[in-house]
């Protein structure tokens, strides 16, 4: 999908391919074990992307012990020397995939739908036409402080259906709690 990706990881931001490994500090995970870091901004196939839905994917490699640095500090005619350092812990890890594991999810999900009888197909898929024919003209675009500021101008079923959306879809918290707001001044 992408080339590249910036993410974030222990405070630090790293731009990064797939396949690439590289040194972060020490993560509290078992060796062979996936992260799943912040994505920043995904590029390389026309514009970049600031705002991502993609994922990145790695995995622990192994813990390993960084460069030895040695400190010296003395004072000038007084005899006074004295000599430590330290060895940074670091994590190596190995990008998998840029944007996979989104594809991965999509890919399963049509499978188990086939597996499923025919009939709860249907009367699943009727609550979820109605609630979405009930959700407000562009709400899935919305960010949360449009939400916010959207809900109080919407009718109640609106709201109600928003609020279900969020809860079983994109479980997003300052969404969720705009809209039981929104829903308790309805009330």
């Amino acid at each position: 999908m992408s080339s590249y990706a910036i993410i974030s990881l222990g405070g630090k931001q790293y731009r990064v391919h797939e396949g690439e490994r590289l040194l972060v500090d020490r993560l509290r995970m078992d060796e062979g074990a996936t992260v799943e870091p912040r994505v920043l901004l995904v590029g390389g196939d026309g514009a970049p992307d600031l705002a991502p839905s993609a994922t990145v994917t790695a995995r622990v490699v192994g813990h390993e012990l960084g460069e030895k640095i040695r400190i010296g500090k003395y004072r000038r005619r007084t005899g006074y020397k004295k000599h430590t350092g330290h060895r940074s812990r670091l994590t190596r890890i190995e990008i998998e995939a840029i944007g996979g594991a989104k594809r991965a999810k999509a890919a399963a999900k049509p499978k188990a739908e086939k597996a499923e009888p025919a009939e709860p197909k249907q009367s699943d898929a009727a609550p979820a036409a109605k609630t979405e024919a009930a959700l407000p003209e562009g709400y899935t675009s919305m960010t949360i402080a449009q939400l916010s500021e959207a809900a109080n101008g919407w009718s109640r079923e609106q709201v109600e259906a928003a609020l279900e959306h969020e809860r079983s879809d994109k479980a997003r918290k300052g969404a969720i709690a705009a809209l039981e707001s929104a829903l308790e001044e309805k009330s």
